[in-house]
């Protein structure tokens, strides 16, 4: 059985996600930070009059940072937990193609003594003489994760109020 997936670059490397997950592709645009985040939270984009929190792939796995060119583009995907849907912006050096993989020919991730490849990738395929890392995109947008951006965003979007009644009158 076949089954549709993005592929996109992280450096020299070539991932894949599931194109089911895949809301849209953005071109990059201003992200703004949100204080008090992981160094692998870039910020939030506007996407349609909403802020989505936007994910470096690359320092999210230990990879450098994703660096601004002609190519880099923000995937947007949904995660599902099972209660709710939410959205999620993905920073990539480029987006390639959406390719049609026949699941019998993805492999388990290799283990590499760490976590990371374990939970992140879902598996590994070939294209030609390329690997296609296959990212589970649950695990990578964890719900932990989401419910504590949303507090993170949520003080940020308090904070303002609160240092204005702070301020000494002047």
């Amino acid at each position: 059985m076949e089954q549709r997936y993005l592929t996109l670059t992280l450096g020299e490397d070539l991932y894949a996600f599931a194109i089911s997950a895949v809301r849209e592709i953005l071109d990059m645009t201003e992200i703004t930070r949100i204080p008090q985040t992981p160094p692998y939270m870039r910020g939030v984009v506007n996407v349609r009059g909403i802020a989505v929190p936007v994910i470096d792939l690359r320092s999210k796995f230990n990879l450098g940072q994703v660096e601004q060119t002609l190519q880099t583009r923000i995937i947007i995907v949904e995660i599902n937990d099972g209660h709710t849907t939410s959205v999620m912006g993905a920073l990539a050096d480029s987006v390639k193609e959406v390719l049609d993989i026949d699941t019998s020919s993805i492999a388990p991730p290799p283990a590499m003594g760490g976590v990371t490849a374990a939970d992140y990738i879902k598996g590994i395929s070939r294209q030609g003489e390329r690997f296609i890392l296959i990212v589970n995109v649950d695990k990578v947008f964890s719900s932990e994760e989401i419910v504590d951006l949303s507090r993170v965003m949520e003080s940020a979007a308090a904070s303002p109020n609160a240092h204005e009644d702070s301020a000494p009158a002047g």
